[in-house]
């Protein structure tokens, strides 16, 4: 989904309470990730990858100029043959430490595995989010979280999207003269014209 898509999709969404929860979501994941600098770990569950999280929030970090929000992806099946972005496996989460700040993406909760060490990273002293279905142990042990249950009027690869949008957004300063305002349309227009990203 694109900058215009996203951009549709706010305005079909306006006067709904999802715009502004997905803003206080991704104003609490930019401000752990910029406030604490200890980088961002993003993990799923072995059925579903965000991937496609990971990949948007490259582009926000970079287009946003706040590069704490690049995620790690932190993969179930990681192999060391694996190109370097995608070969961080789960081990990764056994070096969290206090700084540092892990976000969980599952459509339905996590298995035991993922559940202990999500309370590891947790002990540890890294801030814990969760986007998922919002009840459960995995969104209790959740510093932050923001719930899409199923069956909700928009599912969470439609979230993920807001999100990350936000997340990014929000970190630009606020236009100062038409000079500021005509810098950022052109930096939107580039963006928009630019081929997409190559798939992760």
């Amino acid at each position: 989904m694109d900058a215009v898509r996203v951009a549709l999709l706010r305005e079909v969404l306006a006067g709904t309470e999802w715009l502004g929860t997905a803003r206080r979501f991704a104003g609490a994941l930019r401000g752990s990730v910029v406030s604490h600098g200890g980088g961002l770990l993003l993990v799923g569950t072995q059925e579903y990858e965000p991937w496609h999280l990971a990949a948007h929030l490259v582009d926000e970090a970079a287009w946003s100029g706040t590069p704490e929000l690049t995620p790690t992806l932190v993969r179930h099946g990681a192999c060391p043959s694996d190109p370097a972005h995608l070969a961080v496996g789960l081990g990764r989460l056994a070096a969290a430490r206090r700084g540092e700040t892990l976000l969980v993406v599952s459509p339905a909760g996590a298995d035991c595995p993922l559940l202990e060490r999500v309370h590891d990273v947790r002990r540890a002293g890294a801030t814990v989010l969760v986007l998922g279905p919002g009840e459960g142990e995995l969104a209790s042990m959740a510093h932050e979280s923001l719930a899409v249950p199923e069956g909700a009027e928009l599912d969470l690869d439609t979230v993920q999207h807001l999100v990350s949008a936000a997340a990014g957004e929000n970190a630009l300063p606020a236009p100062r003269g038409n000079r500021r305002l005509r810098d950022r349309l052109y930096r939107l227009a580039e963006q928009l014209t630019a081929p997409p990203p190559a798939r992760w």
